[in-house]
């Protein structure tokens, strides 16, 4: 994925934090970063980024309590329930739940979050940086953010500014593919046999060879 962005500011230390990076330098990576540490991160949202937006169904959100408690909650709904509402700005609706609030507590006390995305499939995962906020009461906002035949209750809005992003390594990752994935896949198969067992079917009948029963459906 290309990172090339609109705009790239000197946001370096949002990802490498000064610790990090004397981490990096002790154990002998900080060389390898060199070029990255010092042009700093996409801070916008490339073409590229917003296509593999577009397709995700899942993705996790970290945020920080004021008293620096972390917590990380999954965030879900249909291919693009994440919207990009401009270069700068995600967003997506925050549905019914079991209404523990720990995420909107914390935005309310440490606007500082992270969005952790990952396309399973294809193997890719993308880290963003930023700051959140919790809108409540704003149809016009909502009607942006909801996906009309989703069977969930929207409560709010969640807007996600963007302050840095990247690419991270496919190691480790393990492909895992959704319900739907698999379906389109197996209608394919679905849809070759049955092209075979005719074409088999009018060979057999030009050999004056009775057809064969396929099994049991």
């Amino acid at each position: 994925m290309s990172q090339t962005a609109t705009a790239q500011g000197a946001n370096t230390e949002i990802v490498f934090t000064p610790a990090a990076q004397r981490a990096m330098a002790a154990r002998g990576s900080a060389q390898g970063y060199a070029r990255k540490i010092a042009s700093g991160f996409p801070d916008r949202v490339t073409p590229d980024l917003r296509g593999f937006i577009a397709e995700l169904d899942t993705a996790f959100l970290a945020t920080v309590s004021a008293e620096g408690a972390p917590y990380i909650q999954h965030r879900g709904g249909p291919k693009g329930f994440i919207k990009v509402l401009d270069d700068k700005t995600l967003g997506f609706a925050d549905y019914a739940g079991n209404k523990q609030y720990i995420t909107i507590s914390n935005l309310e006390g440490n606007d500082h979050a992270y969005l952790f995305l990952l396309d399973f499939a294809n193997r890719r995962r993308v880290k963003v940086w930023g700051r959140a906020r919790v809108v409540e009461n704003d149809p016009a906002l909502m009607e942006k953010l909801v996906d009309p035949g989703y069977r969930a209750r929207p409560e709010r809005a969640i807007l996600f500014t963007v302050e840095a992003w990247d690419v991270n390594c496919s190691q480790h990752i393990t492909a895992r593919y959704s319900e739907a994935d698999v379906a389109g896949a197996v209608a394919g198969l679905r849809d070759r046999i049955a092209a075979l067992e005719a074409e088999n079917a009018e060979l057999r009948s030009w050999l004056g060879q009775p057809a064969k029963k396929g099994p049991a459906q």
